[in-house]
């Protein structure tokens, strides 16, 4: 019954339910109606005045399912009952939805590390250095690699700079940190940036030793050899 009358409030249109909300009720550890009628709550802003009368007629509910609600929400800390000076300076007391807003936010930051654990087990960057570096990675070691994601540095980057540890004979973090330094510094963002300054490092290897072979005294060197 209860159930019923709450549903009804819904398809009429009388308060707004965030989407975001209905994505998270199942964190919340209250039935559907305790849900629906403590959403109903947030439309009324962060401090109600506790009148169960009058919110049992809005809702179209009796008396006693309203402080069965309230009741339910206050045990379970999703709402609290506070005695507050209102703007005339005369203690009311009022329904405050800070616990509320607590649980809320404790749930999304939870939702949101849990997104980024999900995406580093996907992730085969850590899998890959730990392969390299023949051992487990170090709690410290994650929250570098971790840095450098956030900080915008492409898996493909980190894992070229990976392979030019590996081939200088140098398995350690520090010294890839330092290869992923060097290259933000001249603007490398990606392996196809590696590619080219490396290909334009050749270049003027090759045009250097061409200029030391060019200015070689030849003649000099003859007559040394002939004394």
């Amino acid at each position: 019954m209860k159930s019923s009358k709450l549903v009804s409030m819904l398809k009429k249109g009388n308060f707004v339910v965030p989407i975001y909300l209905f994505q998270l009720r199942d964190k919340f550890n209250i039935s559907f109606e305790e849900f629906i009628f403590l959403i109903y709550l947030t439309n009324l802003g962060d401090q109600i005045i506790f009148d169960p009368n009058r919110l049992a007629t809005t809702l179209n509910l009796t008396l006693e399912e309203v402080l069965s609600y309230i009741d339910t929400l206050t045990e379970k800390r999703y709402i609290s009952l506070e005695v507050i000076k209102n703007d005339k300076n005369i203690m009311e007391e009022y329904i405050v939805l800070d616990l509320f807003y607590e649980k809320l936010t404790n749930i999304m930051i939870d939702d949101i590390n849990q997104a980024k654990i999900e995406e580093e087990k996907n992730s085969n960057v850590f899998e890959v250095i730990e392969k390299e570096f023949a051992r487990p990675l170090t709690p410290i070691e994650y929250e570098i690699i971790r840095a450098w994601i956030e900080d915008g540095t492409s898996e493909d980057l980190i894992l070229e700079a990976l392979k030019e540890a590996v081939y200088s004979g140098v398995c350690n973090l520090r010294y890839v940190d330092k290869i992923i330094y060097e290259w933000g510094k001249k603007g490398i963002k990606t392996p196809q940036d590696v590619a080219n300054n490396r290909l334009n490092f050749r270049e003027k290897q090759e045009k250097k030793e061409k200029l030391e072979l060019f200015d070689y005294d030849w003649f000099e060197d003859g007559e040394d050899e002939t004394d």
